[in-house]
């Protein structure tokens, strides 16, 4: 059934400014009605041309198309709009921005070929200067969706959707926007903080001077001009869930490029307590990380959430009950998920999206919880002997850290999850840590794990068995446990549950949980267990082990009680 959340889209979805860390005044949001077809590969359209409201892909019920529409393996997608380019516009650079695009796409402008990407859940840029025009222009999206049909990223999608799979969707699914720049800009910068000595380091691309103001509030506490990187020191608070301080800071080109952005000064690392006991850090001292595993998922809109508004009230609740990280599982977000993040103080455990073929589900489900592991240099074992998708998935990897890299909440990298499309591990992880040494790392998220010498961190995924903190000098996070499952009349997708443990009443879900931090849990935080992230913050179609309901419309627990509970895990955390 298909379940509408209390949220109003708007005639301009999610049309607030995209990118709160790279923002300029100029910002055209092209969200809302487009038109689009369905067409078979050589072009013939099979479809009449009808609208549909952007940024929500057309299995959605936000799309405002009909239900049941599916994109067959030998079809494709073909959006177009009209825009309008003003005189003083043109007198810059255009860039034409996408969120995201599944799975592959090809962009037209006036007719002509502007651009192409692969990778259907990062952002990416296409300079339209030279074709756009003065008054109305033409933009073409062509996209091609095969799901587990080609190698590419993925994440949760099926085409047999159920249990832990969820329904495909296909074509533009985040914010489309336009903004403009003069000839010489910002093309991107890096931001690089450090708790102890309590410095921001920025590093710009631009070829020539650029002015830097930094903000406390309405206060300014720094000014200054450089060339290519400028390094601050000052009395700077530290970013922590306890106390998410961010300062602004504007840089400013002599060409006339304006960017506004922040940042939080903070250190992500893995450290030893007095104990001897390998564990994560946090500005230099031992952190126990407790959060909860995050789809991303929405009934309405799929991937695609109904609102801003949506985004932040769900994650305001994560905190409201005591977690202080999110782990985002197989999905990349729009940017201003990550802001609002930023802002409440939630640690993200970011997952790369997984891709490859067909997975085996002896290989990623009943051989790894017999115990079973298996070297991921055995490509057809996982389904990755194809070269171009272990490409994309290297290619896609570096655009999420490339995206998220200024982002102060996002503490840790998850490469693979459950053996879904490994490879390599050993080396993708140096390969991550070359791109961003700031940050932790968790190679092999839950089985499949190739050993001391491939990873600093032990991650495991405990539903049916007994949680322990095995003898290992790594750190020990507990990356998914949990999975309880409670029905909600009247807010559920399907009549088929599924879930770890199924309760039947609030009650006995309260009493398990209870059981489940309190009894089971606590205890092991002494023992050298460094994190926790729970299963998980909603319902998800078949998936009914949620902390609130599909449509986000029944928190299953009391949000006080909850929190109770995660502040007697802090405690216990505070003693270590």
């Amino acid at each position: 059934m298909r379940l509408k959340t209390k949220y109003n889209v708007g005639e301009i979805p999610l049309s607030e400014y995209p990118r709160p860390q790279f923002r300029r005044d100029s910002y055209v949001c092209l969200n809302g009605v487009w038109q689009f077809q369905k067409q078979k590969e050589d072009g013939q359209g099979c479809d009449e041309y009808k609208n549909i409201l952007v940024p929500f892909s057309p299995e959605t019920l936000n799309s405002g198309v009909a239900e049941g529409f599916t994109l067959g393996v030998d079809e494709r997608l073909v959006y177009r709009r009209n825009f309008t380019i003003s005189p003083a516009d043109k007198g810059g650079r255009a860039l034409l921005h996408f969120g995201a695009v599944d799975q592959s796409c090809e962009v037209l402008v006036n007719g002509t070929l502007v651009g192409k990407h692969d990778g259907g859940f990062v952002p990416f840029c296409l300079e339209i200067t030279e074709v756009v025009k003065v008054g109305e222009n033409e933009l073409v999206v062509v996209c091609w969706d095969k799901t587990e049909g080609s190698h590419f990223t993925r994440g949760k999608q099926s085409s047999t959707p159920g249990t832990i799979w969820y329904t495909p969707q296909s074509g533009i699914w985040q914010t489309v926007w336009l903004e403009f720049v003069p000839q010489r800009y910002i093309k991107d910068f890096t931001v690089k903080t450090d708790a102890d000595s309590k410095t921001v380091r920025i590093v710009v691309d631009y070829d020539g001077e650029v002015s830097l103001r930094i903000f406390d509030g309405e206060e300014e506490m720094y000014s200054g001009k450089f060339q290519g990187e400028a390094v601050v020191q000052a009395d700077f608070e530290l970013w922590s869930p306890e106390n998410p301080k961010l300062y602004d800071f504007v840089l400013e080109t002599d060409s006339g490029d304006k960017v506004y952005s922040y940042f939080g000064v903070r250190t992500f690392s893995e450290g030893v307590d007095k104990k001897g006991k390998k564990r994560l850090f946090l500005n230099g001292k031992p952190y126990f990380m407790n959060g909860v595993l995050d789809q991303g998922y929405w009934s309405d809109g799929l991937l695609t959430p109904p609102s801003n508004e949506a985004m932040y009230d769900e994650l305001k609740l994560l905190k409201d009950m005591g977690f202080n990280m999110v782990r985002k599982h197989i999905k990349v977000e729009p940017m201003l998920w990550y802001y609002y993040c930023d802002k409440l103080g939630l640690i993200v455990w970011q997952d790369f999206v997984s891709g490859g073929g067909e997975y085996t589900w002896s290989h990623i489900a009943l051989f790894p919880f017999l115990g079973a592991k298996h070297r991921d240099d055995d490509y057809k074992y996982f389904a990755r002997e194809n070269d171009g998708g272990r490409y994309e998935f290297i290619a896609s990897a570096k655009a999420t850290v490339q995206a998220l890299k200024n982002a102060p909440c996002v503490g840790l990298w998850v490469v693979f999850n459950e053996g879904w499309g490994q490879f390599d591990s050993e080396k993708v992880t140096a390969q991550v840590l070359e791109w961003d040494d700031t940050r932790c790392i968790d190679s092999c998220s839950g089985w499949h794990d190739q050993g001391k010498k491939a990873t600093t961190m032990l991650s495991m995924h405990t539903y049916y068995t007994p949680l322990r903190v095995p003898k290992d000098p790594r750190t020990v996070v507990l990356s998914e446990f949990g999975g309880y499952s409670k029905k909600t009349d009247g807010h559920v997708y399907s009549e088929k549950e599924f879930g770890y443990k199924i309760f039947k009443t609030d009650e006995q879900l309260q009493k398990a949980l209870e059981k489940l931090y309190l009894k089971k849990l606590k205890p092991l935080i002494a023992k050298g267990l460094s994190a926790c992230v729970y299963t998980q913050v909603s319902d998800v179609e078949e998936e009914i082990n949620g902390l609130i309901t599909y449509d986000r419309e029944v928190v299953k627990v009391p949000v006080a009680w909850m929190r109770a509970i995660n502040d007697e895990l802090k405690a216990e955390a505070e003693k270590v």
